[in-house]
């Protein structure tokens, strides 16, 4: 992981990142094509962060955050490359948005299907927890599972 950065996405990423979406699950799973993430990436997430880690000077995972969602913000996207998996890549891409928006707001949010075991594990290891499912959200007898890790109340106790 020494020669990995984490960066604020560009135009020039696109292809890179729409490569290790499309090829990869959950997304493949989920009925996503490489014509969907390029609706999505073109142009580049309006009104969101967008992130790359970047490894060896090649994208290996890519993360989208929504501000202003239930009182923080959520995780709109975030995906590590096959070949990148298992690395810590996730897991510093995943710090860089929780410090950027843990400087701003006490929440932050996001979906994990309920058959991705291996995001399940990764998320809770990052110290999020399981709110609740949202059956048949994405497609037909599968769950999203809404997590949320927070910094503490969004509003201080009064007097």
């Amino acid at each position: 992981m020494t020669d990995s950065i984490v960066r604020p996405m560009t135009a020039e990423d696109r292809s890179e990142v729409i490569e290790l979406l499309a090829f990869s699950d959950p997304w493949k799973r989920l009925g996503y094509q490489a014509n969907d993430w390029n609706s999505y990436f073109v142009p580049l997430p309006p009104g969101r962060d967008s992130y790359v880690v970047e490894q060896n000077g090649r994208v290996a995972g890519i993360a989208v955050v929504r501000r202003n969602f239930l009182l923080g913000d959520y995780v709109e996207l975030l995906g590590v490359a096959d070949r990148a998996r298992g690395k810590g890549l996730g897991g510093l891409l995943l710090a860089h948005v929780e410090a950027s928006v843990f400087s701003r707001a006490k929440n932050l949010f996001a979906c994990v299907s309920d058959f991705n075991d291996q995001a399940r594990h990764f998320y809770k290891k990052q110290g999020y927890r399981e709110i609740g499912p949202m059956p048949n959200f994405l497609i037909p007898g599968s769950a999203e599972i809404l997590l949320r890790k927070t910094a503490g109340p969004a509003r201080e106790k009064s007097q």
